[in-house]
């Protein structure tokens, strides 16, 4: 992974190297943090880095920390003018990953949420595929539980819980897939292990609600209009069983990092006829030609980093 030149810390952009906390820090051992994840991509016939919803990502990872017990005098709005500011000052004319962490920056020892320290740092660097398969993944059912909300909040993305998903992807790769699928505690289709889930079935589009112990995805919500209005496809959010998936026509996963992610294999069983199929195949190629700005209608969608190319167009 490239280390960054840059990085937004306690207030303004410093140099990556002066972007450090001690071992200390209550986060570093406890959890205690949320972050947030987007890209940004490169269209090389505008000149221009698109950052994709970055309000609404930013929405969601304030709500992360307030669940922290974090408050902070940022909006969505002018944290995407830091990201935007933080990108131009890297100079990347590529495709970005964008990590914004929301951390208890204290030095201390002892578990709680309340009077701690709260601060914000941004990085970003450049981003290519998350699953190698992303055209062809095999993927297992993990032997291990999604993270009920009532234990910690799924919705948000609270660092801590993450370990679950450490376990979850780990034990999957290590195993000989790319990926896994996990359940919740009814045994119903919750997630993989860092993103969220839809299955076809009948030329209906089903996905596990958002009662179903899953984080509130943006690229979740962004397939879920594009297959509605781009595909004329039907989308049913309900619980999803084990031995359906066995049974669906296509999968295939969601995330900022994952994108569109073709699942062609469930523990050893092809799905469908074991290749991606017609689908997901549209989808990810409108989720492509929306993401690089490349369909005007969905232009709110992406700020453009570089405002000099913007403005000269105009």
């Amino acid at each position: 992974m490239e280390i960054p030149k840059y990085a937004f810390f306690r207030g303004k952009i410093v140099p990556y190297s002066e972007a450090k906390v001690g071992v200390l820090t209550h986060a570093l051992n406890y959890g205690t943090a949320a972050f947030g994840g987007m890209r940004g991509y490169w269209n090389s016939d505008d000149e221009q880095l698109y950052l994709f919803r970055p309000q609404d990502h930013f929405r969601r990872f304030l709500n992360s920390a307030r669940m922290l017990l974090m408050n902070f005098d940022y909006t969505p709005e002018s944290l995407t003018d830091i990201t935007t500011e933080l990108l131009r000052t890297e100079g990347y004319r590529c495709n970005v990953y964008v990590r914004p962490l929301a951390f208890k920056s204290d030095e201390s020892i002892g578990v709680k949420l309340h009077d701690l320290t709260d601060e914000i740092s941004i990085v970003a660097i450049p981003f290519g595929s998350y699953v190698k398969n992303e055209t062809n993944a095999h993927v297992t059912i993990s032997s291990w539980r999604r993270v009920d909300d009532n234990m910690i909040p799924a919705r948000g993305k609270i660092s801590g819980a993450y370990a679950n998903s450490a376990f979850i992807k780990t034990d999957a790769v290590l195993a000989g897939f790319d990926e896994a699928l996990v359940l919740t505690q009814e045994g119903h289709i919750s997630e993989g292990s860092a993103m969220n889930v839809f299955m076809v079935r009948d030329g209906v589009v089903v996905t596990p609600p958002i009662t179903e112990n899953i984080l509130e995805g943006i690229t979740r919500r962004t397939a879920i209009e594009l297959l509605r209005l781009e595909l004329g496809v039907t989308v049913v959010e309900r619980p999803i069983d084990r031995t359906e998936v066995y049974l669906c026509d296509e999968f295939f996963m969601t995330g900022t990092a994952a994108q569109i992610t073709a699942v062609t294999r469930v523990d050893y069983r092809p799905i469908g006829n074991g290749v991606m199929g017609p689908i997901t195949s549209r989808l990810r190629q409108v989720f492509d030609e929306v993401v690089y700005g490349r369909k005007p209608q969905y232009q709110p969608w992406n700020v453009p980093v570089y405002k000099e190319v913007t403005e000269a167009a105009a």
